[in-house]
């Protein structure tokens, strides 16, 4: 929302990595990141590999959305500078969903479509945790809460805007803090932040409940109800460049919070009954996150609207961007295809994926409640191959 969620965030990781039920998976790291320059991906050569897209093929709802929001984004001049991956050009990718748009507006039945991706499209499967396909799905979401865009007795916790003195990079990337001298340094970690008074006058919205701060910096963005009812989304602008750490280990440990109880909702109950905790907690945290106010819905790290169940967060070092992907896993809500649009900010390998589950309650009991080992399937269209009448490669 750029969600580098965040999701980031923003995401975008769920504040919850621990969930119960899942004691034989817990034991794999998802985080293993691969060898310096090695790709996510790879091209499944056998067939018999190939999953079945017929089920996936039947519901289509909003994936049409989400198509032209990929492909409005592979046609900009800046998208091309993360191609090629690996073999893939920038051309096959952007050709690719302009097939996949086709191919839905077509009237096709889903045993045709899943006929028409089978033959004419490579399929590369994520090499995931454990270079046999392992990746964890989890959820994020766009929380609504309550705020003012005046500070009040109420509403004395803020959502800060990007400050002068933070430095990015070509591509968005963080480089730190600009010193007077012209120099450039690390910039301070969240508990350097909150420690000092640096971002008075960066204010951009407050909220009633620092563990709602905490909550819209783990996720990328929020909505936010001012008192006139009106509401205002303010999404990820940027991060202060340190690596995402979740303090949950801590509660449990600290015997605040059982491991059999963890969910998002116990984390809110606990910390509006102890509110004199959340700084010390969230402190642990080092990432910060910085918001801007933006029109519509929140947007992912594309700069394109992200989908609820068909938007995707991964590691985009080592993912293509904006993608055409297909889920195999039993989420508990069905997804089938989705685009890679978003980033996340505890994605940082190859075997973990977050899922949008949209804004509101019900989003966030999905995105607390998604934990779930699957496959992660990438398409491309074969070089040179029509589908239809659609004339996928451009000229």
């Amino acid at each position: 929302m750029k969600i580098k969620a965040v999701s980031l965030v923003l995401v975008l990781a769920v504040l919850v990595v621990g969930l119960s039920g899942c004691h034989k998976a817990k034991k794999k790291d998802y985080n293993k990141q691969l060898p310096p320059g090695a790709l996510a991906l790879r091209k499944i050569t056998d067939p018999n590999q190939i999953p079945d897209f017929t089920m996936a093929c039947m519901d289509k709802s909003r994936l049409g959305e989400a198509v032209s929001r990929s492909i409005s984004y592979l046609s900009k001049p800046s998208s091309k500078q993360f191609f090629p991956y690996g073999e893939i050009t920038h051309e096959q990718a952007k050709s690719s969903l302009i097939a996949i748009e086709g191919m839905l507006q077509s009237g096709m039945t889903a045993e045709q479509m899943n006929q028409e991706l089978r033959t004419k499209f490579d399929v590369w499967i994520s090499v995931g945790c454990d270079d046999m396909g392992t990746v964890l799905y989890t959820g994020y979401y766009t929380p609504i809460f309550n705020g003012s865009m005046t500070r009040t007795d109420v509403y004395k916790y803020p959502l800060y805007k990007q400050p002068s003195d933070l430095v990015k990079g070509p591509n968005g990337e963080i480089l730190g803090q600009k010193m007077s001298d012209g120099s450039v340094r690390q910039y301070p970690s969240r508990q350097e932040i909150m420690a000092s008074n640096k971002m008075a006058g960066n204010e951009l919205v407050w909220l009633a409940d620092p563990f709602e701060v905490y909550i819209t910096h783990v996720q990328g963005s929020a909505k936010i109800r001012t008192p006139d009812g009106k509401l205002q989304t303010f999404g990820y602008a940027a991060n202060n460049g340190w690596e995402y750490n979740s303090p949950n280990q801590n509660l449990i440990a600290s015997g605040k919070i059982s491991a059999e109880s963890l969910s998002l909702q116990t984390l809110i109950d606990y910390f509006k009954a102890h509110p004199q905790e959340v700084d010390s907690y969230v402190a642990e945290n080092p990432r910060f996150v910085f918001f801007r106010p933006e029109s519509g819905e929140p947007r992912g790290s594309l700069n394109e609207p992200v989908t609820p169940f068909r938007s995707i967060a991964t590691d985009k070092s080592i993912y293509p961007r904006g993608s055409f992907t297909f889920i195999a896993a039993d989420l508990g809500y069905p997804v089938g295809f989705a685009l890679d649009q978003d980033t996340g900010g505890a994605i940082r390998a190859a075997g973990r994926c977050d899922v949008y589950t949209g804004t509101g309650d019900s989003a966030a009991m999905l995105a607390g409640k998604t934990y779930t080992e699957g496959k992660l399937y990438y398409l491309f269209l074969k070089p040179g191959a029509g589908v239809g009448n659609v004339m996928p490669m451009e000229k």
